[in-house]
């Protein structure tokens, strides 16, 4: 078990992922838009696009399987934390976004929480940060947590 970074290998495992954990958590609370878009953003192709990008992503490795990733977005956002529906509650989570932080070049990184995922990112020290917002069909809670200096 083990978080290392992405590679272009890993992006259809990743993006399949995404889609599981939010399918079984987040889909029910957004509209069919925002289910569309997420499916666009979580794509293996855009996992490949953003790669090239000035993102940092991490996997998640469990036996030889990938079963969670996160994607810190310019060293300051979070724009991705997913983990295998079957693997939740085993502390994934919590490594992916420490390995993530790790990278940060920001003093405070933010978040666009879905609802279901607020409690978690409350348990990784982010605070919320604004009111309920929603675009593309998908509702998010801003969030943010301070790095120390």
């Amino acid at each position: 078990m083990s978080v290392r970074a992405l590679a272009p290998h890993d992006f259809e495992d990743a993006s399949a992922i995404c889609i599981a954990a939010f399918a079984q958590s987040v889909a029910p609370t957004v509209t069919a838009q925002g289910v569309a878009t997420f499916g666009t953003i979580a794509a293996a192709s855009s996992f490949a696009k953003r790669f090239a990008g000035d993102n940092n992503m991490f996997v998640f490795e469990e036996a030889g399987r990938v079963v969670g990733v996160i994607e810190l977005k310019e060293g300051r956002h979070i724009s991705m934390l997913f983990v295998d529906p079957n693997a939740q509650g085993r502390g994934i989570g919590r490594q992916l976004v420490e390995a993530a932080l790790a990278q940060a070049r920001a003093d405070l990184i933010t978040v666009s929480a879905s609802l279901p995922s607020v409690p978690a990112y409350t348990r990784y020290g982010f605070a919320l940060a604004g009111p309920v917002a929603e675009a593309a069909g998908l509702i998010y809670q801003p969030m943010n947590r301070a790095l120390a200096a």
